[in-house]
């Protein structure tokens, strides 16, 4: 009993790197890349806005600190002094409405003296972004995904390259924003023990400064870790988007049109062009051939152009089938071998003689009417 055989189908590109169509070779096109921004997906470095507000933030601090400070003594000394003349009004019952008018106009008036810093991070976030991947918001990144919530895939994002990454960065930057911290620190220390020697503005301003002084160190050691994870955020998309060869093949098929179904759309107009010239032919005065290649019927009617026209035309099989319709047709056959090439090469189904050909085209008719008895 012979054994059954079965042929099982396979595509080698599956077993290839990076699944079907192979590894990703080709630069990302165009638009693979719209529809990436589309969906959010940029290259963009976080780390760029968090480094430049961080710098903005310490810099507004070291100028606007003693207008700051001075604010906040102000409101909180405003506050304080109106605690006894509410006691004294209410005997020392003070309602609790009172307290809350109190604290609220303290509140309003310490944000609008911080306001002027958060306003500059906000500027600051939105320019570094911009400036990144340009204007062109969209909400898709917002709309929730049931692909987040797969375990396996989360899973996978956890022990990715990026991860791995992101854990270098992280401790990357821990470690450089602690020895420059520490660096710092043990400079000062000498100036931080006199803090409990000195008045309270000076102590204010002092450690003000400290702090300012280290943020801004610190705020120049983040720029450095940022435009480096700007330049790996930039090299990470450019590899994340690239393309296979089936993938390049796939998309120009989508956007251009799959080249086997324009071919059939091509020989279907072509048939359909085939089908209306034959029509037309027996309306034709002529048929021009040289004998065996080629054929071209003409047609004059000066009630529709002032020259005469082509209304078919064809070589080899078709200029068989030409002259096989013309003389169904009873329409005459003239051989002229070097006018029936240059009408061939020259002249357009539906095209006007050129003004050269005009004579020879003319003695021909001539010939035709002559023969038909017309003249």
């Amino acid at each position: 009993m012979e054994e059954s055989k079965r042929i099982l189908q396979y595509d080698l590109q599956f077993f290839a790197k990076d699944g079907p169509g192979g590894e990703k070779t080709e630069e990302p096109t165009g638009k693979k890349l719209n529809d990436a921004r589309k969906e959010g997906q940029v290259a963009k470095s976080k780390e760029i806005a968090n480094a430049f507000s961080m710098l903005a933030l310490f810099l507004m601090l070291k100028l606007y600190l003693g207008i700051l400070g001075t604010g906040f003594i102000e409101n909180f000394s405003a506050v304080y002094n109106q605690i006894p003349d509410l006691v004294t009004l209410y005997e020392g019952n003070i309602p609790f409405i009172s307290i809350q008018v109190l604290v609220r106009s303290m509140m309003i008036e310490l944000l609008i003296l911080i306001a002027p810093i958060f306003i500059v991070g906000v500027l600051v976030v939105f320019i570094c972004d911009v400036v990144q991947v340009k204007w062109k918001p969209t909400t898709k990144p917002l709309k929730p995904k049931f692909s987040k919530l797969n375990p396996i895939q989360g899973f996978k994002k956890i022990i990715s390259l990026n991860s791995f990454v992101e854990l270098i960065k992280s401790a990357l930057k821990l470690g450089l924003v602690g020895y420059v911290a520490y660096s710092y620190l043990i400079e000062r220390v000498g100036q931080i023990f006199i803090l409990y020697d000195i008045g309270l503005n000076q102590a204010i301003g002092l450690m003000g400064q400290i702090v300012t002084d280290l943020g801004l160190r610190i705020a120049g050691v983040y720029m450095v870790i940022a435009f480096l994870d700007f330049a790996y955020q930039k090299w990470k998309f450019k590899e994340d988007m690239k393309m296979t060869k089936q993938e390049v093949k796939d998309e120009f098929k989508n956007q251009e049109g799959d080249p086997q179904i324009k071919g059939k759309q091509r020989q279907r107009m072509r048939e359909a062009s085939m089908r209306r010239m034959m029509q037309q032919l027996p309306q034709a005065d002529v048929v021009i051939t040289n004998p065996t290649h080629y054929a071209v019927a003409i047609k004059y009617d000066p009630d529709k152009y002032d020259a005469p026209y082509v209304i078919a035309k064809g070589e080899d099989h078709l200029a068989q089938r030409i002259k096989e319709v013309a003389k169904e047709n009873d329409i005459e056959i003239v051989e002229n071998k070097p006018l029936a090439r240059m009408l061939y090469a020259n002249v357009e189904i539906g095209g006007l003689i050129p003004p050269e050909l005009y004579q020879a085209v003319a003695e021909v008719l001539a010939f035709v009417y002559h023969l038909k008895g017309k003249v």
